[in-house]
């Protein structure tokens, strides 16, 4: 008699779910979780990922630079997430800060300045060279012009990650920083809110044992989550999107959220359990 699989697990989770998630994991091992992989999903803020993988890739092509000097204008402002929306028109900020903003507090004031400075023709052809053929930015944020920022797979995503964590997107040198960067990122709750206490070494208290790197995104449409989870066994990637549910407001106990998590948590288990793999 065949055995409870994960993939068993996971589907038992979601036949009382009222959305559609899609779910990408990989254990960077050769096994695969793939469950509407291939589904378009409003990209919400998932999308700032690929525009920081533009901009190192710019900068190390020489023809943007890190260290560029950008001043925040009216013309940037829009409502959301961030923190530059409560400072003066005139902060001057480097390019680099911007893009961090840009990722750790999700701040739309400087994913549009960021946009402005490569622009969004350099943002999706990075993207189409790079691969993720089902990605595409296609406006910036502006909640009152457009209704759709872009478009993404889970799989697109997570071979996004997936470079980043194998450090082959760009170089190992650009991979390493956009992982500091990602990992700073504090809006994670789908992937994390079920995790065990974070776990550091007791010897020297300064190296974590288990980290997340990744990038959120909600919009009234989506919710989704991903990036990478590396532990003391190794690295995986996980992607979680949802789309199709009843309840367009935004809120932490939300279903997709309270889905997501309890998916996220049974990966990591099994994970852990199998010290290293997914095994389905």
């Amino acid at each position: 008699m065949r055995g409870i699989t994960l993939m068993d697990r996971i589907q038992a989770e979601l036949l009382s779910y009222d959305g559609l998630m899609g779910i990408y994991v990989d254990d960077l091992k050769g096994n695969k979780i793939e469950i509407h992989s291939e589904e378009e999903f409003e990209t919400a803020s998932t999308i700032k990922a690929y525009i920081l993988g533009c901009l190192f890739d710019e900068a190390q092509a020489g023809r943007a630079s890190l260290a560029d000097m950008l001043t925040y204008g009216g013309e940037h402002f829009v409502d959301g997430s961030g923190v530059l929306r409560a400072l003066d028109f005139g902060v001057t900020m480097t390019v680099k800060n911007v893009a961090t903003l840009m990722i750790i507090v999700s701040d739309n004031i400087a994913t549009n300045m960021i946009i402005d400075y490569l622009g969004i023709d350099t943002i999706n052809a990075f993207i189409t060279r790079e691969g993720f053929t089902h990605t595409k930015l296609h406006n910036r944020l502006d909640f009152e012009k457009y209704q759709v920022l872009g478009t993404t797979t889970p799989k697109d995503y997570g071979h996004l990650f997936e470079r980043i964590a194998r450090g082959t997107l760009i170089s190992e040198k650009a991979s390493e920083e956009m992982l500091a960067i990602f990992k700073k990122q504090h809006y994670n709750s789908m992937l994390t809110k079920r995790f065990p206490q974070a776990m550091i070494d007791e010897d020297t208290y300064d190296e974590e044992l288990i980290y997340v790197a990744s990038k959120s995104g909600s919009m009234n449409a989506c919710r989704n989550d991903g990036g990478i989870v590396s532990t003391p066994y190794g690295k995986y990637i996980i992607v979680l999107m949802n789309k199709n549910f009843h309840d367009p407001v935004y809120y932490g106990e939300h279903p997709a959220t309270e889905f997501g998590s309890k998916i996220s948590r049974l990966i990591f288990d099994h994970y852990m359990t199998l010290k290293g793999k997914i095994e389905l």
